[in-house]
C-alpha cells in the first residue's frame, strides 16, 4: 500500500492524471459548445433524388433542434462513394456527416474496392428511416405476384425485363436475388436512375422494375404500375397490401433500404449523443412524418450502438451473399 501512494504522488503520474482529466473536460466542454457553426451534411447523390429528398428534410429540422445550420452538400459520384470517402477523411469533430444509404454502406464495399472502410472510418450516428424497395410492373404484364412474374420468365425465357438503376443499389441486388430464388434469368437494363426507368416502364418499354417507395408511390396510387413484392423482411406500413418476397416463398429474396447518418470515426461520443437525440425529434415529429409517409417512406432511429451493431451485421450478410451468389460490379 505505501509503495502505491508514493508512486501516485510521483510527479510523472501526477502529470499523467492531469492531463486526463483535462482532456475528458475539455471533451465535455465541446460538446457542450456544439454545435457552434453551421453542420454539413453530405449525400453522395445527385439533388432531387430519394437520398436528398430525405436528407433535406432532415437537415432543416434539424438545423432548427440543434441552433445551427444544416446545409446540405451533393458530393456525387461512384454510387455514393466518393461523398462517404469524403466524409470518412474530414475532421472528426461533428461538423462533417454522411447522409448514407444502405447500397453505400454495407454492399458497394463488397462489390468493389472502396475508397472506405464502412465500420472502421465512421461512427454510426442513427438510422433515419426505412423505405420499402418493390418488384413492380408496368400495366399490361399478365401478373399479380412475384410467383406469377417467376413462372412467365419460366415460359419465357430471356424476354422479360427489369430495370437496373445502380450499381450497390437494393434495386440490383433485389433483382440479384429473386433471379437467383426463383431459378429464372431476366433481362437486366441498366439505368442512371429511376427516372428515366419509370417513363420506361410506364410506356410499355420495360416490364419491371425494383423501386423504392418515393419512386414508385405516385404511380401506384394513380394506377399505372402494379407493385407485386417487396424486399423487406417485413411488410411496410405505408405499403400494407403488398406482400414481401418471404411470404411468396422466395426466403432469401430480402434487401432492406434505410437511410442513416455517419460521421467520421473518432467523433467524440458526446457530439455524437447529441446528433442522435436531434435526429430523434426531428424523425418523430408529426409533420415529419406525415411528409415522409406521403413519399413511402417510415421513419426509423435508434441509438448509436444498435445502428453500430445493425451496420456490423449487413456488412456481414452482404459480403457473405455476394460471395455465394458471385454477384459481380459489372
Amino acid at each position: 500500500m505505501r509503495l502505491h501512494w508514493r508512486l501516485s504522488l510521483h510527479p510523472v503520474f501526477y502529470a499523467v492524471a492531469i492531463a486526463l482529466c483535462a482532456a475528458s473536460l475539455g471533451s465535455v466542454t465541446h460538446a457542450q459548445d456544439y454545435p457552434s457553426r453551421p453542420i454539413h451534411l453530405v449525400v453522395g447523390f445527385a439533388a432531387g433524388g430519394t437520398t436528398d429528398f430525405m436528407a433535406r428534410l432532415l437537415a432543416d429540422k434539424l438545423g432548427t433542434a440543434l441552433g445551427q445550420p444544416v446545409v446540405v452538400e451533393n458530393r456525387t459520384g461512384a454510387n455514393g462513394a466518393l461523398g462517404a470517402e469524403y466524409v470518412a477523411k474530414s475532421e472528426p469533430d461533428g461538423y462533417t456527416l454522411y447522409f448514407t444509404t444502405a447500397g453505400v454502406a454495407t454492399v458497394y464495399p463488397h462489390l468493389t474496392h472502396a475508397p472506405y472502410d464502412p465500420l472502421r472510418d465512421f461512427a454510426p450516428v442513427s438510422l433515419a428511416a426505412f423505405n420499402a424497395t418493390m418488384l413492380v410492373t408496368n400495366a399490361a404484364m399478365p401478373v399479380a405476384s412475384a410467383r406469377d412474374l417467376a413462372a412467365l420468365a419460366r415460359q419465357k425465357p430471356g424476354k422479360i425485363s427489369v430495370a437496373i438503376t445502380g450499381l450497390g443499389s437494393v434495386s440490383h441486388l433485389g433483382a440479384e436475388l429473386f433471379q437467383s430464388d426463383a431459378g429464372i434469368k431476366l433481362v437486366e437494363v441498366p439505368y442512371r436512375g429511376a427516372a428515366p426507368a419509370m417513363t420506361d416502364l410506364l410506356g410499355g418499354q420495360l416490364d419491371a422494375l425494383f423501386g423504392d417507395g418515393p419512386t414508385v408511390i405516385a404511380q401506384i396510387r394513380a394506377g399505372k404500375i402494379k407493385p407485386i413484392a417487396a424486399t423487406s423482411h417485413q411488410r411496410s406500413e405505408i405499403f400494407r397490401d403488398v406482400p414481401t418476397f418471404l411470404e411468396q416463398g422466395f426466403t432469401n429474396t430480402v434487401a432492406d433500404q434505410w437511410a442513416g447518418v455517419l460521421a467520421p470515426a473518432g467523433t467524440p461520443a458526446a457530439i455524437v449523443a447529441k446528433l442522435n437525440a436531434g435526429i430523434a425529434a426531428v424523425m418523430s415529429a408529426p409533420d415529419v412524418r406525415a411528409r415522409l409517409a406521403d413519399n413511402g417512406v417510415e421513419p426509423h432511429v435508434d441509438s448509436p450502438q444498435d445502428f453500430a451493431t445493425y451496420l456490423a451485421n449487413e456488412n456481414a450478410r452482404w459480403a457473405r451473399i455476394i460471395v455465394e451468389r458471385g454477384i459481380k460490379a459489372e
